[in-house]
């Protein structure tokens, strides 16, 4: 949109520092680090990644957080702990009796579409569908 539009207008005009502004303060650090690097403005790259690195992992936007990492060469344990950190708050909303229902359902469906059907592949399918529901049926017999 517009964000978009200034930042390509300030560069082709050769005002960096302006889109790099612009791009701050739309919290996208990734895209002025890299119109930074790309200006030969290394050092200004960097500490835009590690501001970037910080906002993001405040705004718990993990995704982002683990690309500016990478950027900064960052070690394997700190990226995995970001993944870690991405997947702990993606939990946090999650539903399990609603993922389970989803997963359920989407049983029945395949139980369906396999119905009538006798090639070797749809009974393997149904063998695989009906213990994957044993061994649900058993887990929850066992966490009550």
């Amino acid at each position: 949109g517009e964000t978009e539009y200034a930042v390509v207008l300030a560069r082709d005009k050769g005002k960096t520092d302006k889109a790099i502004s612009v791009l701050v303060e739309a919290g996208d650090y990734l895209w002025a680090a890299l119109i930074a690097k790309n200006s030969g403005l290394a050092s200004r790259s960097q500490d835009l990644y590690r501001e970037g690195l910080q906002y993001y992992i405040g705004m718990e936007m993990f995704g982002r957080a683990i690309s500016a990492a990478t950027a900064l060469g960052l070690s394997a344990d700190v990226i995995d702990d970001l993944y870690r950190s991405g997947i702990a708050r993606e939990s946090r909303d999650t539903d399990l009796a609603h993922s389970r229902d989803m997963i359920e359902c989407a049983m029945q469906s395949l139980d369906l579409s396999l119905l009538g059907r006798e090639d070797e592949i749809s009974l393997e399918l149904m063998r695989a569908v009906q213990e994957q529901r044993e061994r649900i049926e058993k887990q929850g017999d066992e966490g009550q």
